[in-house]
């Protein structure tokens, strides 16, 4: 008898929502993380789109759902903004910490077992199941099952452990750094704000999502690659920020970001990845949470699947796959590119994309989901003038 059908590592919001998924089917499913509480350490901005509530079928609840964002603004290195806001919500920012055990409440109400501070130390088949050795309090012990889902992050151990490599390489991601400040001002709290310049941000940006009337997360990404690390140009902007600069931290958070680097195979024997253990993270904004719900839920899908069948080799997981690529994945890879073009422009590029391009073009550059007819008027009305922004929009046109 094995202990478990499914065994999901990672209690964040692709392990939960696997787990919310599964026991639709009355499984017995065990949920364990090596952390000691869920939701922690935050390692985003905490934003969640409408978008992402409808298609999970979530309401929005106060005690997590904690500030309404009708919108964004963008800034230029020369201070000039596109701003774009809705009278109507379009998302929140979350407490990640409350919302996360929020999933796992439900999760339990419907009969899934959750495990904190339990890391998997090994991970092995026998007779087409998996044999786990998990340490808890100094402790090992064995599980088994038939089904692995693993969401414990970027270069996921369990999935190693049972042969399929997700390791990101370093040009595919970002080094993030951010504060909860409060006792802040100056910026609309029902916008997102985001900084762009090679000397504010190489290859990335500044971001204030506002939390609370006064308190907003404030923070950085940028290639983690640069020779200075995410916190000093960080610290540096901040120090030049009225109304920002003489706030208080009240929380710390810092981490890796994948922005890239997609997995073409997702799946090994008796095995599925999700969340940022499947690089399923937005390459432009680095945002992952509905990503990696979505996720979760959907090799939760595949799990059921594989147990209702009792297959459970790699090819008769493969679906699992390329039903993700067709739902999201296809659509970051289109993203990637333009990542790729938005992180070869130098400050004066920026500035003159921010005085000549309209909110919508700003949008499907970043979207990547510019058409031909807005292709040819960006290259032959907007940037015949500047050869080398020509040049990249040329390059992008062509991808």
């Amino acid at each position: 008898m094995v202990d478990y059908d499914v065994i999901v590592v990672g209690a964040g919001p692709a392990g939960l929502c696997a787990a919310h998924e599964l026991m639709k089917e009355k499984l017995k499913i065990l949920v364990v993380d090596r952390k000691q509480e869920i939701g922690c350490p935050k390692r985003c901005a905490e934003g969640l789109s409408n978008r992402w509530f409808e298609k999970m079928n979530l309401t929005p609840k106060k005690e997590w759902a904690v500030q309404e964002i009708k919108g964004a603004q963008l800034y230029s290195p020369n201070g000039k903004s596109i701003k774009m806001k809705d009278d109507k919500a379009q998302g929140y920012v979350l407490e990640r910490k409350m919302f996360e055990k929020y999933l796992a409440i439900e999760a339990v109400k419907k009969g899934a077992k959750i495990l904190m501070k339990n890391q998997v130390m090994s991970a092995k088949r026998e007779n087409n199941e998996v044999e786990l050795t998990i340490e808890e309090n100094k402790e090992l012990k064995k599980l088994t099952c038939k089904m692995v889902i693993a969401c414990d992050g970027v270069d996921s151990l369990t999935a190693k452990m049972l042969g399929l490599n997700t390791k990101l390489d370093l040009r595919e991601t970002d080094s993030g750094y951010q504060y909860e400040m409060t006792g802040i001002s100056g910026y609309d709290e029902n916008l997102l704000h985001l900084f762009f310049g090679t000397d504010v941000a190489p290859r990335g940006y500044i971001w204030i999502f506002p939390k609370r009337k006064g308190t907003a997360n404030v923070g950085i990404g940028i290639g983690a690659y640069e020779k200075e690390t995410a916190k000093s140009y960080l610290d540096k902007w901040i120090a030049t920020q009225d109304g920002i600069k003489d706030g208080s931290i009240i929380e710390v958070n810092a981490g890796v970001i994948p922005v890239g680097g997609f997995i073409e195979k997702m799946q090994a024997d008796n095995l599925l990845v999700a969340g940022d253990a499947g690089h399923m993270v937005d390459p432009i904004h680095g945002g992952g949470i509905g990503i990696a719900m979505e996720g979760g839920r959907l090799a939760a899908k595949h799990a059921i699947k594989a147990l209702k069948s009792n297959k459970f080799l790699e090819k008769d997981l493969e679906e699992y796959t390329k039903e993700w690529y067709t739902l999201s994945g296809n659509d970051l890879k289109r993203r990637l590119k333009g990542r790729h073009f938005l992180e070869k422009l130098n400050n004066d590029d920026f500035n003159y994309l921010a005085e000549s391009i309209t909110i919508d073009e700003a949008l499907r550059i970043g979207n990547g989901t510019l058409t031909k007819k807005d292709k040819a008027v960006l290259i032959t009305k907007k940037l015949v003038t500047r050869p080398k922004l020509l040049k990249l929009m040329i390059d992008y046109a062509k991808d």
